[in-house]
């Protein structure tokens, strides 16, 4: 009996394994070149007597009612010049991000063949980390001094937002953009839906960003992953018994949803855990779901949390 069982696991993992692998080599093969435009160096290289061309081929970064005297000041600046500065020390060879976004943009292409290729477009911002990567269909728009890692001096962030300011996060960055565009709003006010809404995101992340660990698709540290692993358990009896997967009260979103430096059980454990739980716990659900189901990402992504949770059939380890 046991070598049977034996035989049978190991059949699955060998048909998931060429099953992974044909999609890895027809992703491959999508013939794709990103182009990028490093608006950031031609701004702040630009001569002030030629800021106008400027104007006219990025006219989406100049909005109307400003004077050119702002653009000049900016161009002079002491404090962007050092910005400037620094952000080339880190790029000066753009190319690893290219390549990273390449691949990226493949998976895309193969999993939403109507998805247009956009041309990536970097530039230095005004340091909204809510806004760090930015798809806009037929662009992608990143802000590099948002990625200058996590240690550089110029950041006065809490700690579990600098941990995300690495190139690494560039990539799943986009990927949150983009599935913005992909997933439906939630119209739905319960824990659930957001928990689920979150885990496509993330699930997401697994198909676009296969190379990727699950740290950086969440945003965490490893010893935090590892953390929320060894918890499942105690966090999903916490949310059963607190009768909180229906509850529609929008404090529970903050807690347990939003980025934060831990999420607020009000327990002796809120300070060991990771902000966004609930958003982790989802993504687990949506992966059961997809593993218990046979179903087209563009269905999932459409399908309600209350169906995905009956069907996931999820079941934390213990």
């Amino acid at each position: 009996m046991k070598k049977y069982v034996f035989l049978v696991v190991f059949c699955l993992v060998i048909l998931s394994c060429n099953k992974k692998t044909k999609v890895e080599s027809a992703v491959t093969a999508i013939p794709l070149n990103i182009k990028v435009e490093r608006f950031d160096k031609i701004f702040f290289e630009t001569e002030p007597k030629d800021l106008e061309k400027v104007k006219k081929e990025f006219p989406f970064f100049f909005p109307a009612g400003n004077d050119n005297s702002v653009w000049l000041n900016k161009m002079r600046d002491p404090l962007w010049r050092e910005l400037y500065t620094e952000v080339q020390k880190k790029y000066a060879d753009f190319e690893p991000v290219k390549q990273e976004l390449n691949k990226l943009f493949k998976h895309i292409k193969y999993y939403f063949p109507e998805t247009k290729s956009p041309k990536v477009i970097t530039i230095i911002s005004e340091m909204d980390y809510n806004n760090k990567a930015i798809y806009a269909d037929s662009m992608v728009i990143v802000s590099l001094e948002l990625y200058l890692g996590k240690g550089h001096k110029f950041y006065q962030f809490p700690n579990y937002l600098k941990q995300n300011f690495e190139e690494r996060q560039i990539a799943p960055d986009v990927v949150s953009s983009f599935s913005a565009r992909k997933i439906p709003i939630v119209t739905e006010k319960d824990l659930l839906s957001q928990m689920i809404y979150y885990g496509k995101q993330l699930y997401l992340k697994d198909l676009l960003l296969p190379e990727y660990t699950d740290a950086e698709k969440m945003g965490y540290t490893p010893e935090q992953i590892k953390w929320c692993q060894e918890n499942e358990s105690y966090m999903w009896r916490y949310f059963i018994e607190k009768e909180m997967l229906y509850s529609n009260d929008q404090k529970l979103i903050p807690r347990f949803i939003n980025p934060a430096p831990f999420s607020k059980f009000y327990l002796e454990i809120d300070n060991e855990s990771p902000g966004q739980v609930g958003a982790w716990i989802g993504w687990q659900m949506v992966r059961s779901y997809m593993k218990n189901n046979e179903v087209p990402i563009a269905d999932l992504l459409k399908t309600s949390a209350k169906e995905i949770f009956v069907k996931s059939k999820y079941k934390p380890k213990k």
